[in-house]
């Protein structure tokens, strides 16, 4: 296994692992965060969220849909400074329209069923962010970068 698969790899394993991350939105030059449920298609290229139009989120990603979406594994235990992992996605983000928005809405509930009501709401839309490159981090301070496409 070369360097590139081992970070595909870890990326894969802790997306799998993990149910939520934080959007980083820009908000007028202000950062702006968001907790937010996601799923991730199997080749790690497309993350998909659901939010309602009409948020401060919503517009921030029409305004601007230059995004970072952030996932650790920590928690919150002394062993995290060599254990956890920490995974930054930076992507581009776009509403999902018209017929390819039920099947990208069925792929989110099938790992967030709970959110089925808030699906079914009209408010709803459903983002795809394109992801760019995941910037990881692991025993505190050993940083490396994928770059999507760049196998």
């Amino acid at each position: 296994m070369n360097d590139a698969d081992a970070i595909q790899s870890i990326v894969k394993q802790l997306l799998e692992s993990q149910k939520y991350a934080v959007l980083a939105t820009d908000n007028r030059g202000q950062p702006y965060t968001s907790l937010m449920a996601f799923s991730v298609t199997e080749d790690l290229q497309s993350f998909l969220l659901m939010t309602e139009r009409g948020r401060l989120k919503y517009e921030n990603l029409m305004t601007n849909p230059r995004v970072a979406i952030f996932i650790d594994n920590r928690e919150n235990i002394g062993s995290d400074l060599d254990e956890a992992i920490a995974i930054t996605a930076k992507g581009v983000a776009e509403e999902v329209l018209g017929e390819e928005c039920s099947d990208c809405r069925a792929f989110c509930l099938a790992r967030h069923p709970a959110l089925q009501a808030f699906a079914a709401s009209p408010t709803c839309a459903l983002i795809r962010i394109r992801i760019k490159s995941y910037v990881v981090v692991r025993r505190f301070q050993e940083v490396t970068e994928w770059r999507i496409g760049e196998a």
